[in-house]
């Protein structure tokens, strides 16, 4: 377990201390993960490496690394509340995701962001060099789902759920 501290505001990857109903809260309303159930949620959480972000005792932020801590690791479900942004928060939150010591020599990292590439900017991250190498599987279930919620919404283009 790994913590930091910044005035009041902690990070922390101790995973019992994760509020699983705020971080259920925030996705479920989130353009990448809208509709997304608790023991997904709970599931996520307990196969990645989590950062979760706190004021005081209250959860006010989350990220999750998917990674084999060798070549590969993935960046998801990163949030923090909209009443503590501005703070610069969010960027700190992906400062010390991006020094985690088991984290060093990872090979290749990846996100996906609708709005935040600035933040990711900040710390290395850059476009696709080479998007058309890459491909990307939907569950048929996820895909299913998205597809509803774009009907309902009025979009007619295909289902755009990149978060995983």
């Amino acid at each position: 377990m790994h913590e930091w501290q910044r005035g009041s505001f902690t990070i922390s990857t101790e995973k019992s201390r994760i509020d699983v109903a705020a971080v259920h809260d925030f996705l479920s309303h989130s353009y990448w993960a809208a509709g997304i159930d608790v023991p997904t949620v709970q599931r996520g959480i307990e196969h990645a490496l989590c950062f979760g972000l706190y004021d005081g005792a209250q959860q006010i932020g989350f990220a999750r690394v998917i990674t084999d801590y060798a070549r590969f690791a993935y960046l998801a479900d990163v949030f923090v509340l909209d009443a503590y942004q501005g703070q610069g928060l969010g960027t700190w939150l992906i400062e010390v995701i991006m020094a985690h010591p088991e984290l060093q020599d990872v090979w290749r990292w990846l996100l996906a962001t609708r709005d935040a590439h600035a933040l990711y900017a900040k710390v290395g991250f850059t476009p696709l060099t080479e998007p058309e190498r890459w491909m990307s599987r939907m569950s048929p279930a996820r895909a299913a789902l998205v597809a509803a919620q774009n009907q309902a919404q009025g979009h007619q283009h295909e289902p755009d759920d990149r978060s995983g």
